[in-house]
């Protein structure tokens, strides 16, 4: 990126090559990028050095001609050597140039990124109209300071890709998407790789228990840095939480406290607090409940152990407002008994909330089957309906 913005303030033209696709052992992920600068300098890499010179010289034609190219590279294994990507995968490359015309935006991106503010770019990299190739839609969550910008060619291609654009962005995940020529989602035609500049959302699980295994596991799955926090050495460990990104040895709300003086928790944050012991669960959740930003906070237990919690939080001095925060039974109510089937339901609860489902079974309703959260300022359009249930076995 530095490099990158420095020749775009300088109004010079960068050919650029983007990985926007792999399969099999491809050396690079999708997102990592290849600069071409106007002196012909070569910044990064797309494949650790197979194919570089191939792109360079896509590049610095493309700069010269101006038309985006998609290029695949890659063979078996037997004659990898052909084409220099020894290590036998496939990647697409996306070749464009980079200039203040083609790329007005990314003055307002680069902005995003410096100031660690999730921002994702959506390109069109394949189409059957040439002129819709390299077409850019800037996308920020929701409620974001600054907008959408740019446009990919027609407001319902715009609609389908912000659309899923943000639920990407929300799990700071770099994919390439298809849709029909116009933003038809039962369709093909137009690929648009979306890249997300955002780390992932955390989950932090308190309580080493054989549920928050499960619910380490389902974290993970979504797309969640996963912490586990227990101050008891002999259960937490990483080989009882193996889908774990961090197991953490230390008091729950001392954990807690610190990572929040440290500015790692943030609006997508969630936080599962399942150990069934007032004297762990009480301190961390008067914490996570008065914390100004976090997308939820929740606690296993029973209706007794429910109303006890919340007699003790009153005595240490949360408002109702402040407990209206807590999702206690946590869970949906999906009947759950075995720690799979809670994570299940706890995961439903954290999804419901985040993009306005109610929970229901969508073969009972009518319209629209995607929800949208409230602009800023405003909860999800859920809170009637989730986060009281039983929570199945979460419940119990």
């Amino acid at each position: 990126m530095p490099e990158l913005l420095s020749w775009w303030k300088a109004g010079a033209t960068v050919g650029v090559g983007t990985v926007v696709a792999t399969w099999r052992s491809a050396p690079r992920p999708a997102g990592a990028s290849m600069l071409v600068g106007p002196g012909g300098e070569a910044v990064g890499s797309v494949s650790g050095g197979c194919v570089e010179g191939a792109v360079y010289e896509l590049a610095s034609a493309v700069v010269a001609d101006g038309a985006p190219v998609l290029q695949r590279y890659g063979v078996s294994d037997d004659d990898a050597y052909a084409v220099g990507l020894t290590c036998g995968g496939i990647l697409d490359v996306f070749v464009e140039k980079v200039s203040r015309e083609t790329f007005p935006e990314l003055g307002g991106v680069a902005e995003d990124v410096e100031a660690g503010r999730p921002v994702a770019v959506a390109t069109v990299i394949d189409h059957p109209d040439p002129g819709w190739l390299g077409r850019r839609l800037v996308v920020r969550p929701e409620g974001a300071e600054l907008g959408d910008s740019g446009s990919l060619g027609s407001s319902r291609a715009d609609d389908a890709v912000t659309d899923d654009a943000r639920g990407l962005l929300a799990a700071g995940r770099t994919e390439t998407l298809t849709y029909g020529p116009d933003g038809e989602r039962r369709g093909e035609g137009m690929r648009v790789f979306v890249s997300s500049f955002a780390p992932r959302p955390r989950m932090l699980v308190f309580g080493a228990i054989d549920f928050a295994a499960a619910v380490a596991h389902m974290g993970h799955f979504l797309g969640y840095e996963v912490t586990v926090c227990d101050a008891r050495p002999v259960f937490a460990t990483a080989s009882r939480f193996p889908s774990a990104d961090e197991v953490v040895v230390q008091w729950p709300h001392r954990y807690l406290e610190a990572e929040r003086d440290a500015g790692r928790v943030d609006g997508r944050t969630v936080v599962c607090v399942l150990t069934h012991d007032p004297k762990f669960d009480v301190p961390v959740l008067e914490v996570a409940l008065r914390l100004p930003e976090v997308a939820f906070v929740g606690a296993m237990g029973s209706r007794r152990t429910h109303e006890d919690r919340l007699a003790r939080l009153r005595e240490a001095g949360l408002t109702e407002d402040e407990l209206r925060r807590l999702s206690s039974p946590i869970g949906l109510d999906l009947g759950a008994r075995t720690p799979e089937e809670t994570a299940v339901s706890i995961a439903a609860e954290i999804v419901a909330l985040q993009w306005g489902g109610l929970g229901d079974r969508l073969a009972h309703r009518e319209g629209p089957i995607h929800h949208h959260t409230g602009t800023a300022g405003e909860p999800p359009q859920v809170a009637a309906g989730v986060g009281r249930g039983t929570g199945g076995g979460a419940g119990t």
